[in-house]
């Protein structure tokens, strides 16, 4: 059956690919965004770098912007750094860095080490709780969607490849409720070493990037943070806004994701807008697109689903 969706939205900008936890090559991504007719899309992968240059089979290479400039879709790149070791789903989405500063391959070295060791730590406590899972030999290898046998690097492995395989293996529903049984288990929440916002801001900018907050609201009401102590939402936004943080996501699929409030996704986009107005110099929006469906994930992500107006993304990304 032909695929009838309609983006909401002109630009997305907030995008992944399976350079993370998505399920959609780089030019996949570009070619789904161009048959929907979208006019620009952020691809922001989680604590990696964006790759600036495409390779052929050819042995051509060409620009990745000017790849997707070839199919009428402007490409922003960015990396949405995960931040604070303590607290939930605090991500900063750095667009436009210099991405050849060495400061920025430091910081996904950190990340890559970080990762490794807890998603390796999670398996073994999700063992012991019963709900075995074989890091080895279930999440360093792996069968892909054409059913080949492959590895993976300790440090290609993301959290969501582990929530998938809970799902697989019937200890949830989906990928998206084995997230959440994790993150409300204190017994299985590991806190990995991730990144200060106040310094994910600054390296931001020291690369000459701009610097947005993705999701607020799936920051907890009050939150234990490790920079900041016991603080409110409001208050660690505000935080944030003083460190130099550019601009907020409030437009974002809210109703799709592990948020805990009640606030409908056009509220929430009320309510940070409002509070919000003349503290930064923007709002941004993205719909957090992965091709969920490719995993069989029902009423998954789409491009477009949040995002924002082309005149304000031609306002942001190039004044």
């Amino acid at each position: 059956m032909e695929n009838k969706y309609l983006p909401l939205y002109e630009c997305d900008m907030h995008c992944h690919t399976n350079r993370s936890d998505g399920n959609d090559s780089p030019t996949e991504l570009i070619i789904k965004a161009s048959s929907l007719k979208m006019k620009a899309i952020g691809m922001v992968d989680h604590d990696i770098m964006p790759i600036e240059t495409l390779y052929f089979d050819d042995k051509t290479k060409m620009s990745i912007k000017k790849y997707a400039k070839n199919l009428n879709v402007e490409l922003v790149l960015g990396c949405e750094f995960s931040c604070d070791s303590k607290a939930d789903d605090v991500h900063i989405i750095g667009y436009e860095l210099d991405w050849q500063d060495r400061r920025l391959a430091q910081e996904e070295k950190k990340a890559k080490i970080s990762k490794a060791e807890a998603y390796r730590q999670l398996c073994c406590l999700l063992t012991l709780n019963k709900m075995p899972i074989d890091y080895e030999k279930e999440i360093l290898t792996f069968t892909d969607q054409n059913q080949n046998i492959k590895k993976r690097d300790p440090s290609e492995v993301e959290r969501k490849h582990i929530f998938e395989l809970m799902a697989q293996k019937g200890y949830a529903k989906s990928w998206g409720e084995a997230k959440i049984i994790v993150r409300d288990d204190p017994n299985l929440n590991i806190k990995r070493k991730k990144i200060s916002p106040i310094d994910a801001i600054s390296l931001i900018k020291d690369c000459r990037g701009i610097a947005v907050l993705a999701h607020p609201y799936l920051i907890d009401e009050i939150s234990d943070s490790e920079i900041f102590g016991i603080i409110s939402r409001d208050d660690y936004i505000v935080n944030l806004i003083d460190a130099g943080l550019d601009g907020i996501e409030s437009v974002y699929t809210y109703d799709k994701t592990s948020y805990k409030g009640s606030m409908s996704p056009e509220e929430i986009k009320t309510e940070v807008e409002k509070k919000y107005r003349g503290k930064v110099k923007f709002f941004s929006g993205g719909s957090d697109y992965h091709n969920d469906g490719k995993k069989g994930v029902k009423n998954p992500r789409e491009i477009g689903e949040a995002g924002i107006s082309y005149s304000s993304y031609k306002k942001i990304f190039k004044s």
